[in-house]
């Protein structure tokens, strides 16, 4: 019997990362991506229609910020898993993303399949 499949939100505003995100995704075991999203509200809509358990969620975004899409996202679905990626240093993140309800943040550039796994076991980022 194939092991459930993990469906996976992608939330970024350009196209590159994107399409290393949905990548990054697909290497990972028992992981796919059910959508992608390049606006904030864009990512509350397909979050309600698609149901996805993680949400990979750009901090900055057109229109609504990841922030508030995934405080939109978890006031509606909360046992989704919203990781925030992002390219600043954890220390220069805004200060309300730390009470977004976000799993964690992790930099860009350290976005891999480790990080895709880990999260279904992680408690909420806390400031």
């Amino acid at each position: 019997m194939t092991p459930p499949v993990t469906p996976v939100l992608v939330v970024d505003d350009q196209a590159p990362f994107r399409a290393i995100a949905r990548q990054v995704v697909e290497l990972t075991p028992g992981f796919a991506v059910a959508g992608e999203a390049e606006t904030g509200e864009d990512a509350v809509r397909l979050a309600a229609e698609l149901a996805p358990a993680v949400v990979l969620m750009d901090i900055n975004l057109p229109g609504i910020n990841g922030i508030e899409a995934t405080r939109r996202i978890l006031a509606e679905a909360p046992e989704t898993r919203v990781i925030l990626l992002s390219t600043y240093r954890e220390s220069d993140l805004p200060a309300d993303a730390m009470d977004s309800g976000a799993r964690r943040y992790v930099h860009k550039e350290d976005f891999e399949p480790g990080v895709l796994l880990d999260v279904l076991g992680d408690e909420a980022v806390t400031g």
